[in-house]
């Protein structure tokens, strides 16, 4: 039994670091942001925000939009600490106007403030609303996310299954998170190559987001879940990714379900390297390859 001192610097030594975990996040979402700020959005799509039983969000179309019951839902990624209906706002229109469809941009809730299953509810919830309040079809529905957005894209799959609840006509994934127990190779193998997503950094966020849970449910991390049954699936990836091994691995296993997946690996890109259409080529030919997917389809 320790004395009340030391009881005193263990409290203190557990407020002082929950206070720089709360600076560190706070840091990381406003830098996200900032680095969003650099691109500029077309004049020519339309973002019209929401508010969805008190959840943010956005539609945004194109003028190539030519059906407006063709939806895609998309979640954006940041570790499930980070991320914005600003953040993420440049690639969406760039998908909405590649896939020639509406988009509804959600704000889900995020840890530390709101750890699983928050994000997994709101993305359920969300895909309900489109179907019971908007009165869409699940046939003209495609769910599609970057990073720990792509991973929750695939949960929300498998969730929506699990519930008997009628599936998308398909799931899009850039750079999936499905391992959120950091077990793939890749995160040593890529380690050097990969200066955007670090080991420490994806502990960190899962720390944040999984809490006492197990990281290995198939609710936090889909690979290892059971996959069969589940709609078409594209997923695209880069070889410079310390994650990689997570498209990879998750592929594998889904075909082995027989589900109807599509790797696309794109060499020497890095971490969710469409998000960068704006300045490099190879981002915006991938986005044009996703949209050229859910066009193919809605048909």
């Amino acid at each position: 039994m320790v004395s009340k001192g030391m009881e005193r610097v263990i409290k203190l030594l557990e407020n002082t670091i929950n206070t720089m975990m709360k600076k560190r996040v706070e840091e990381l979402r406003k830098g996200l942001e900032q680095l969003a700020s650099l691109w500029k959005l077309p004049k020519d799509v339309k973002f019209e925000h929401i508010d969805i039983n008190g959840m943010a969000a956005v539609w945004i179309s194109s003028p190539e939009e030519f059906d407006s019951d063709k939806v895609v839902l998309y979640l954006h990624g940041g570790g499930y600490i980070l991320g914005s209906l600003i953040s993420h706002q440049d690639l969406v229109a760039r998908i909405s106007r590649a896939a020639k469809a509406r988009v509804l941009f959600i704000e889900y809730r995020l840890a530390p403030e709101d750890p699983f299953p928050a994000a997994v509810e709101d993305a359920v919830k969300l895909y309900k609303w489109l179907i019971e309040n908007q009165k869409i079809d699940p046939k003209k529905i495609v769910i599609a996310g970057d990073s720990s957005g792509g991973g929750l894209t695939l949960v929300t799959l498998i969730k929506l299954r699990d519930e008997n609840i009628n599936l998308p006509a398909a799931g899009v994934c850039l750079s999936p998170w499905t391992d959120v127990a950091l077990t793939s190779e890749s995160l040593i193998r890529n380690a050097k190559v990969d200066t955007f997503l670090k080991l420490y950094d994806l502990v960190f966020m899962a720390d944040l987001y999984v809490g006492d849970n197990d990281p290995k449910n198939p609710y936090i991390s889909p690979l290892y879940a059971d996959l069969h049954d589940l709609p078409p699936i594209l997923i695209q990836v880069g070889t410079a990714e310390s994650i990689e091994d997570d498209s990879v691995r998750f592929a594998e296993k889904a075909k082995k379900a027989g589900v109807d997946v599509k790797l696309e690996v794109f060499d020497d890109m890095i971490h969710v390297f469409q998000a960068f259409a704006d300045m490099a080529p190879e981002g915006q030919d991938a986005i044009d390859k996703i949209g050229e997917y859910i066009q193919e389809k809605f048909r």
